[in-house]
């Protein structure tokens, strides 16, 4: 009888570079998961990758030149390079300036992605790669396991003057229903204890597809935002406890009222994302935004009555073309008005493709700069006040890194309110904290301290 044994074919391994927002790490795990399936290892570093993908961002012309950047790094440590994502749809500029690169496809391109990846780096054949376990039967994730982003839909309806995201990603297209709750579910029993539901506009979830209804666990449930939101609420992980749900994107349609008293009931995390970008009538109109700025202010004043706990995280551009002196004291009046929780602000950049950069009396840049200084003095200022307000009371805790003992034995860890999404709002930093504590740990802590964007604080004792 022969003893000779068959060798296993080594398993092709793809690096993966992933640049820009949330949604486009949705669309890296979604890629690295059908490659997966397809037989291919991952490589923890670029020689050890048979080909390397670059999801790029092509949203302002800063995130493309990071994008170049990137690609030109990774074909100088691997040369074997594939792009995709939003700057994709410059085909002919990422070729200009990287001839080698092996294909280009475009945002949300998942098949041609894969047969780019088949074409440059054949997966290995046959039974003994085919049949082989994979590690998990849960997707691809590049976030920790403890948190996952939800997409809900992609591109968008809008025709905002200053985004060409519609351009790049096109017009709004709705997930069903019963496939985002699948997902939700899928995503909370493999160990996710909080889902961030993603899209470009969450609002309108579902207006495409006339917000039709789907059977769910035997009831009917429409693709409309509040309804999948209600739905979402009735998760639990697997020590029977509600995930925590926390909306990004939000347009402050009429019906995002519908979603404040959830919060109050613990179903939802009191946090909504809410791109207001100026608070001007006059340059919102240039920006092609909903101007009702009065009506927000009400609006927010009665989500904070029902519930007192939610936060509110919102984007600011400064130096739209058309912008006066008058505008922007407007909005930081606005600001002062409005008390929000979390604020980022941006200087306005010319993107190709947009329709701003049409716009007469364009904002020099120095007067920008100034204006961006003096909007963050003043939101800086409103969040080292509201934070200051949280010392003493005791708060839910998500655990994101557990650190080190120090030389006298104490162990520190980092998490985050439910005042604060991952990436882009503060941390809460806890001091002697257990050894036993993990990552993905919901703790009740007592704030003993803050400054401008963070918490200071112990677990709280029982």
């Amino acid at each position: 009888m022969s003893t000779a044994t068959t060798a296993i074919p080594d398993q092709k391994k793809i690096g993966m570079v992933s640049l820009g927002c949330p949604k486009a790490l949705v669309d890296s795990e979604r890629i690295l998961t059908r490659l997966r399936a397809d037989g291919y290892a991952f490589a923890e570093d670029y020689a050890g990758a048979d080909v390397v993908l670059v999801n790029t961002c092509g949203f302002l012309d800063s995130a493309k030149e990071e994008s170049l950047a990137a690609i030109g790094e990774a074909i100088a440590e691997n040369g074997r390079v594939i792009v995709t994502g939003c700057m994709g749809e410059e085909a002919d500029a990422i070729r200009a300036a990287h001839p080698s690169v092996l294909a280009v496809t475009g945002a949300h391109q998942y098949e041609q992605v894969v047969e780019a990846v088949h074409t440059h780096a054949p997966p290995s054949q046959g039974p003994f790669i085919d049949l082989i376990p994979q590690p998990s039967d849960t997707d691809i994730k590049l976030t920790p396991r403890h948190y996952s982003y939800l997409k809900i839909s992609e591109g968008c309806n809008h025709s905002c003057a200053f985004c060409i995201i519609p351009q790049l990603r096109g017009k709004l297209a709705s997930r069903r229903i019963d496939a985002v709750l699948r997902e939700a579910e899928k995503l909370v029993a493999a160990g996710t204890k909080e889902l961030l539901v993603i899209s470009q506009d969450t609002s309108a979830y579902g207006v495409d597809i006339r917000h039709e209804s789907r059977t769910w666990h035997g009831r009917e449930v429409r693709a409309h935002m509040t309804d999948m939101a209600r739905e979402l609420g009735q998760l639990r992980t697997a020590d029977g406890t509600p995930p925590w749900v926390r909306l990004h994107y939000v347009y402050p349609y009429p019906h995002v009222d519908q979603v404040i008293p959830l919060m109050a009931e613990g179903l939802l995390t009191p946090y909504l994302d809410i791109p207001f970008q100026h608070a001007s009538p006059k340059v919102l109109k240039l920006m092609k935004r909903p101007a009702n700025e009065a009506k927000v202010l009400e609006r927010l004043k009665s989500w904070r009555e029902i519930c007192p706990d939610i936060a509110i995280r919102s984007s600011f551009v400064v130096g739209f073309p058309g912008e006066t002196e008058e505008d922007f004291r407007y909005l930081l009046d606005w600001l002062e008005e409005a008390q929000l929780d979390r604020v980022g602000a941006f200087r306005f950049e010319p993107v190709e493709g947009a329709t701003a950069n049409a716009l007469p009396d364009p904002v020099p840049e120095e007067v920008k700069e100034e204006r961006y200084a003096r909007i963050m003095e003043v939101t800086e200022r409103i969040s080292a006040a509201k934070l200051a307000a949280k010392v003493g009371r005791t708060l839910p805790v998500i655990i994101d890194e557990v650190g080190e003992a120090d030389e006298d034995g104490d162990i520190g860890a980092t998490g985050r309110s439910q005042a604060d999404a991952p990436e882009i709002d503060g941390a809460v930093y806890l001091r002697n904290v257990p050894s036993t504590l993990a990552p993905g740990d919901i703790v009740e802590a007592t704030i003993e301290d803050a400054d401008a964007h963070d918490l200071f604080g112990v677990i709280a004792q029982k």
